[in-house]
């Protein structure tokens, strides 16, 4: 998902500070494991609009956050949750950041539209069309 194979610039993205401290150590704990997955997140974090501490992005996909979006090429919507690896689960939406798609929606506002390379070498178009609230984590018992 470069710039010059698609020959198109990325929309700018926003994340929050804790995000993007968050995925960066994710990136370089998967740069072994998945290279070129991980090479993506960390050239998204790199052009990222980082907010201050404590600022929460409008209308822009976080972790954690459940996001309508729309395939450009098939017309299809799918509502998903963006999280980290260890929380994913495709039967309940919930899709890694560590993956093309996922990693292709963080930071993206509504409105905005970014291809994005699948596993198989396929460029693909999306558009994000809702973005809700952050989930709540649940208090952990002491």
């Amino acid at each position: 998902m470069t710039k010059k194979a698609l020959g198109a610039v990325k929309p700018r993205i926003i994340l929050t500070a804790a995000d993007h401290e968050k995925l960066s150590v994710l990136a370089n704990a998967a740069a072994n494991t998945m290279p070129e997955v991980a090479a993506e997140l960390a050239e998204e974090l790199d052009r990222a609009q980082i907010l201050a501490t404590g600022r929460q992005p409008v209308d822009t996909v976080c972790m954690g956050c459940e996001v309508d979006f729309r395939d450009d090429m098939t017309g299809r919507v799918q509502t998903v949750t963006l999280v980290c690896p260890q929380e994913a689960d495709i039967s309940k939406g919930r899709i890694s950041v560590l993956t093309p798609i996922g990693t292709a929606l963080i930071g993206l506002p509504v409105g905005k539209s970014i291809n994005w390379t699948t596993r198989n070498g396929e460029t693909k178009r999306l558009t994000v069309l809702k973005v809700g609230s952050p989930a709540v984590a649940e208090p952990q018992p002491a």
